[in-house]
């Protein structure tokens, strides 16, 4: 492996320093007994867990590419480091033991793809190899790099990633000069054909790959971040999209950009329609019509669908199938699980439900239960959007929806 510089010798509170956590049921009754096992087997069905967010750390923040958003850009004039590999690892191990969630390694471009890569790999190789770490290992896939380095990082890593970054091919250009869809989707699809293969039995590989992507970088709207997460999830079997917020508030050198900050409300609703599209069954054009194709700050994506397809509801919850059950606001999968189980020992009644902590609140609105219906709104859609609507959270920094894994 080609050498390595540190710029700067850094004490250990420095080195700490650069540590990130990443910001991220129908059948005849059978009486009351079949009613306390269905409540009872409903009630022992639970959502699945949020997925660990694992410590990010560093290997170097000087950059050789100089992307207007980004705070390691080259022509930014701030302190720069590269750590030793193994001092990485070891602190990598360290930040792991901390958190009990594993580890992210990242970089940002230091010198080329190639020579950063070959750094990280020998970062997530000394992680497993000389601290004898047995965790979750989340490494970065640089922008561009060769195909057998990246062989050789997911040798070493759970999960690998490259980030796409914008929505729209041509934002390249217009804010990441260094970077092109070539040099982001090449790795990509290596990545897909590796982890297909592991899975096929011809190699160790990473089980998975995640990506990125800024929302509001070249004015799209969400129905174009949506198709195009469609088509990624399709054609490369992504594990997860992370959305984060297009920021550029302040001058770049060799860019004439206006400012602009996406509101973060915006990352709720893509994360929203971003799990309905996975999940759910939903597809894009379901959830950002052409008609409308921004989602909306007051409603999540699947009341807004629910609005405009009233003609459905309501949904008659001892007949209705798993799917039309998930199209019901405030029913997720694992209430529709619950009623699924539930109603094959019993016919379902609003008690049971009551007693299978199924929601009525927002979601009684939109289902009978035995032909009773508790909603009272089924023909005022001013009051229907009305009960629906919630305000957005606060624009904080740091909150629980900053689940990026990229570089800053």
């Amino acid at each position: 492996m080609a050498g390595y510089i540190i710029k700067h010798e850094l004490s250990p509170s420095d080195k700490l320093g650069v540590m990130y956590r990443d910001a991220y049921f129908d059948v005849s009754d059978s009486g009351r007994e079949a009613e306390d096992i269905a409540v009872s087997s409903a009630l022992a069905l639970r959502a699945r867990k949020a997925p660990p967010k694992a410590p990010k750390v560093f290997l170097s923040n000087d950059c050789s590419f100089n992307c207007a958003y980004c705070g390691c850009r080259c022509s930014e004039d701030r302190e720069r480091y590269c750590f030793d590999p193994k001092e990485l690892a070891a602190l990598s191990v360290a930040a792991a033991a901390r958190s009990g969630q594993g580890v992210f390694v990242t970089s940002a471009v230091y010198k080329n793809a190639d020579y950063t890569q070959e750094l990280i790999i020998e970062t997530v190789r000394s992680i497993r190899n000389d601290c004898g770490f047995r965790g979750y290992v989340h490494a970065k896939v640089m922008p561009g790099a060769d195909a057998e380095l990246i062989r050789r990082t997911g040798l070493y890593a759970d999960r690998l990633s490259v980030n796409i970054e914008v929505a729209k091919s041509e934002g390249y250009a217009r804010i990441a000069r260094q970077k092109n869809k070539g040099n982001i989707l090449l790795p990509m699809r290596r990545i897909s054909d590796l982890i297909a293969e592991a899975k096929a039995g011809r190699e160790k590989f990473a089980a998975s790959q995640t990506t990125q992507l800024m929302a509001g970088s070249t004015g799209e709207d969400d129905r174009t971040i949506l198709t195009l997460s469609s088509a990624l999830y399709k054609k490369y079997r992504l594990k997860r999209i992370y959305y984060t917020p297009y920021k550029f508030e302040k001058p770049a050198r060799g860019y004439d950009l206006p400012p602009v900050s996406t509101p973060r409300w915006r990352m709720r609703r893509l994360y929203q329609a971003d799990r309905l599209m996975e999940l759910y069954g939903f597809g894009a054009d379901e959830v950002a019509p052409e008609e409308r194709p921004f989602l909306e700050e007051d409603l999540d994506p699947k009341a807004a669908w629910a609005l405009r397809h009233l003609d459905m509801y309501p949904v008659e919850l001892n007949t209705a199938d798993y799917e039309t059950l998930l199209r019901i606001p405030g029913i997720g999968t694992t209430y529709a699980r619950r009623i699924i189980e539930a109603r094959k020992l019993c016919g379902l009644n609003m008690e049971t439900l009551r007693r299978m902590k199924i929601p009525a609140g927002k979601s009684g609105a939109f289902y009978t239960c035995g032909g009773a219906y508790a909603g009272g709104l089924k023909d005022d859609f001013a009051a229907m959007r009305e009960l629906l609507a919630e305000a957005p959270p606060p624009e904080e920094e740091g909150s629980p929806l900053d689940i990026t894994e990229g570089c800053y």
